[in-house]
This record gives C-alpha cells, sequence and structure tokens, in this order.
C-alpha cells in the first residue's frame, strides 16, 4: 500500500503572509491540525495549530484585547512555520511513513508527485488505515497468540484455519517476548473458537486470548 492510497486530498494550504489569526481560523473551519505552506506553488515550510496558538499572547498578558488582536495581527505564518519540511513521495510505502513519523515525532508528512504538493499523510490516515489492517470493524473470531519464529510456521497456521472452516478476515504479526518467538494476532470468520483451537494445537505455543469482537 502507498501512501497516495491513503493520504487527505485535496490538501489545505496557507500563504507564508497570511496572518497567524487567519490561519488559525482556517485551521479550525477545516478541521486539520496543520497545513504546509506554499508559495508561488512551492512548499517553503508547514505550520500546526499549536505553532499558530504558541504565536499567541498569554492569557495572563497585562495587554488589553484590542492590543492584543493587535499584535497578533502583525504576526505571520512566516514568522512560527517550520522551515525544514520532510516530504515524501506519492509511491512511499505507507509503513515508510510511518517510520518516518514515529521516528520524528512528525504529525504529518506533505506528498510530492514530480516535484508537486498532491496530499498530505496524516496520523489521522494512518490510524485508519491500521484500522482497516487488523480488521478492527469486521465481526469475527479474533486471536491472539504467540507461536515459535521458523520456516513454515505461518503456513501452518493458514492450512489451520482453512481446514477449521475459516475465513481471514485479517493477520498481523508482532515480536514475541524472546527471539525465537513471535506473536500473531488475526481474526477468522466462519469459524468455532474451540475448533479452532484444536486445529492450531499443534503450531501454537500459547493462547493469550481469543474473542469474538
Amino acid at each position: 500500500m502507498f501512501v497516495s492510497e491513503r493520504m487527505s486530498r485535496p490538501v489545505i494550504t496557507v500563504a507564508p503572509e497570511t496572518p497567524v489569526p487567519d490561519a488559525l481560523a482556517l485551521l479550525k473551519k477545516e478541521h486539520i491540525r496543520r497545513a504546509p505552506v506554499v508559495q508561488d506553488g512551492k512548499i517553503v515550510g508547514i505550520v500546526s495549530a499549536s505553532d499558530l496558538l504558541n504565536a499567541s499572547p498569554s492569557p495572563v498578558t497585562s495587554l488589553s484585547v484590542w492590543e492584543m488582536n493587535y499584535l497578533i495581527g502583525k504576526v505571520t505564518v512566516r514568522q512560527v512555520m517550520s522551515k525544514k519540511v520532510v516530504t515524501v513521495e506519492a509511491d512511499t510505502p505507507i509503513e515508510e511513513a510511518a517510520r518516518i513519523m514515529a521516528d520524528k515525532k512528525f504529525g504529518g508528512l506533505p506528498v510530492m508527485r514530480s516535484g508537486k504538493l498532491v496530499g498530505i499523510i496524516t496520523e489521522t490516515d494512518l490510524f485508519k488505515a491500521f484500522l482497516e489492517l487488523m480488521g478492527a470493524r469486521a465481526k469475527a473470531l479474533r486471536v491472539t497468540a504467540e507461536i515459535e519464529d521458523k520456516p513454515g510456521a505461518l503456513a501452518q497456521i493458514t492450512k489451520a484455519v482453512a481446514e477449521a472452516g475459516g475465513n481471514f478476515i485479517s493477520f498481523g504479526m508482532f515480536s514475541g517476548n524472546d527471539a525465537a518467538s513471535k506473536v500473531v494476532v488475526f481474526k477468522a470468520a466462519g469459524v468455532k473458537e474451540n475448533d479452532l483451537k484444536k486445529s492450531l494445537a499443534k503450531t501454537v505455543k500459547k493462547f493469550w486470548d481469543t474473542r469474538q469482537s
């Protein structure tokens, strides 16, 4: 799966000379937390709601409302935006975008294609993809189990589910408690819990959890 399949579009952008209050109002209206800053068709920065809020006067300031509004109206996006923009290409694998965001603690990445801004991939987009990957909205038998990390282990699981009459809804694999094991989490429809456990008895080291979800 590529970023282009999950990114948000069209992209809401702001100009560098946009006053901070106007930029905040735009983000609130569009229900977004960040926006690329574009000038003459090129990205020159990215600004978040927190960047804009941090530019606002403290509520305990001695300034009057009129003075605060006047001063904040003079501050532009250019003065508070992040100028070092990290972007990804539209054909970047979605897990690579997620890795960059997690490692650098970014909430979103502008998406480029042939030098042009075509979208933005955000935490919310990744959460939605994760929900689909894990079959969160589908009703089925959910199994969490520990297996031995060896060639053929996954094939044995898929065979066991098929023999029990089940159909996979989702499947994920994670690191186990040691280097010799993995934890699998999957959902299967059309199968009874006891039947599936019997089919998996020779493959699974330990069932961590089974439930209808």
